[in-house]
């Protein structure tokens, strides 16, 4: 089942909205995951460094104090040990709270170190109390190492942070790059699926209507045969349906003027052929002598009958190159031959009309597939019709030359030429190759199309180059 072009319009912008949704859910994935890093070295790094630092104040001072009352046993030096103890216990209970796992473990290893030298303290104050005697150098080397052990765990958590705060900007960092490699490729492959889905789409419809537009130019062409079988939106294909219709009705229609003209041109050949013997014979005096009146009209009768034979015969000819009923018989020759007998066939109207007839032809032509007998109707016509249409004094120029693996024959006159909205028409049957100008001329209007029908049965190609007033070059190359 073949989609609509609504159909097919909206499943290519749901096409193109999931896309965006995609990039847009992968944007907010990686915001959430740089927010939550960004969240962790603000609320966890940087806040350990800075307990860090106080948990070190806090501990300095204490063993200030603590130091201070060994020597003047001053009661209010020891409430301000006790008062620094407070804060180095609260500031490592935070700490210790917001930690990760390995900073916690360093915390609570410096809390133990910090219990063993609370309790040497307390030792001492007793024994201070009571006035005994007790080793206090050992209790001094106790006490210092104590307060290395925690101010070595102290650091070694400070220098963990940092490194931890160094890993997650980095980690951002890297982050970062493979989110922008990630975006560019996702908005690499968005927008080439969009292209795509959009030239599928545009594609479904300029396709066939191309196609109809192609089909179209043939028909104005008078090519009629063939079918369109479109793969297309079902209202382009009913579109070719009523085209495919429309074609079949013209081609039934085409075939019916074509046996027409076929029948009436065998119709009258035969009165014709009558006509132009009758007269013939009594122009020969057959039927008894005739006056010069009588012989001349005799004789217009005899041009006028033959003037109609060569209609017929053109009739004819194109009725059968347009049913594909005209058999030709192909031969490897020369063109060279068949333009030189056109142009001496030719002579007695060039000489009447005082034209000079000119020829350049190639030495290098090549041997190519031709019927003789149709090309030299072709080159006929063209070099009639350069003559007919050339002014008396005129000048008339036949070239062929080797061209483009091709062989490429042009005739050229001085004539009126021909107006530019006609060059594209001169060609069709009943069309003259000149409408206006000084020089009265009579034409069938069926050479140029039996011209063309015979270039195009060779696998050539024709057309005409004229501007108004400077003359007409008629141009067909046949392929070697």
């Amino acid at each position: 089942m073949r989609l609509t072009l609504f159909s097919r319009l909206i499943l290519g912008y749901f096409a193109i909205f999931i896309l965006v949704v995609a990039v847009g859910a992968y944007a907010i994935v990686q915001l959430r995951r740089f927010n939550d890093v960004t969240r962790s070295v603000l609320q966890i790094d940087n806040r350990i460094i800075d307990y860090e630092k106080k948990l070190t104040d806090a501990l300095l001072s204490q063993i200030r104090y603590e130091r201070k009352f060994i020597i003047t046993q001053d009661n209010a030096l020891y409430d301000q040990f006790l008062l620094f103890k407070r804060d180095f216990d609260g500031y490592l209970e935070e700490a210790i709270s917001i930690a990760e796992s390995q900073s916690s473990g360093l915390l609570r290893i410096a809390k133990e170190y910090h219990q063993r030298y609370q309790s040497l303290f307390d030792e001492e104050v007793q024994y201070l109390k009571r006035g005994e005697k007790y080793p206090q150098a050992q209790y001094k080397q106790e006490k210092e190492r104590a307060v290395d052990g925690i101010i070595a765990e102290l650091e070694k958590m400070r220098a963990y942070s940092q490194e931890s705060t160094y890993s997650k900007i980095k980690e951002l960092a890297d982050a970062g790059a493979d989110a922008h490699r990630v975006a560019m490729l996702i908005a690499g492959v968005a927008i080439i699926i969009i292209i795509a889905i959009s030239l599928f789409i545009t594609r479904s419809i300029t396709q066939p209507i191309s196609i109809l537009k192609k089909r179209t130019k043939e028909i104005a062409e008078g090519d009629f045969g063939g079918n369109l079988n479109l793969s297309s939106p079902p209202e382009i294909a009913e579109l070719a349906g009523a085209f495919n219709l429309m074609c079949s009705k013209l081609r039934d229609l085409e075939k019916m003027k074509s046996d027409f003209f076929s029948s009436l041109s065998h119709e009258l050949r035969t009165p014709l052929t009558s006509i132009k013997e009758g007269t013939g014979l009594l122009l020969e005096g057959i039927g008894g002598p005739i006056t010069d009146k009588q012989k001349r009209l005799l004789t217009i009768l005899t041009e006028e009958s033959n003037r109609l034979i060569g209609l017929v015969n053109s009739l004819l000819d194109l009725s059968k190159m347009e049913a594909g009923m005209m058999t030709y018989t192909f031969d490897r020759a020369s063109l060279a031959p068949l333009i030189n007998k056109a142009m001496i066939e030719i002579g007695p109207l060039v000489e009447a009309k005082r034209i000079s007839l000119e020829a350049k032809i190639s030495e290098e032509l090549p041997i190519i597939k031709v019927d003789s007998e149709r090309m030299l109707q072709a080159l006929r016509n063209l070099i009639g019709n350069a003559v007919k249409f050339t002014p008396d004094g005129g000048r008339v120029a036949v070239s062929a030359q080797h061209r483009d693996g091709g062989v490429e024959v042009s005739v050229a006159d001085t004539g009126a030429g021909i107006p530019a909205e006609k060059l594209g028409t001169i060609f069709d049957k009943f069309q003259q190759a000149i409408s206006t100008g000084s020089y009265p001329t009579q034409g069938t209007g069926l050479g140029l199309a039996i011209v063309k029908h015979i270039i195009t049965s060779h696998g050539g190609k024709v057309w005409a180059e004229s501007k108004p007033g400077q003359g007409s070059t008629f141009i067909f190359v046949l392929p070697t």
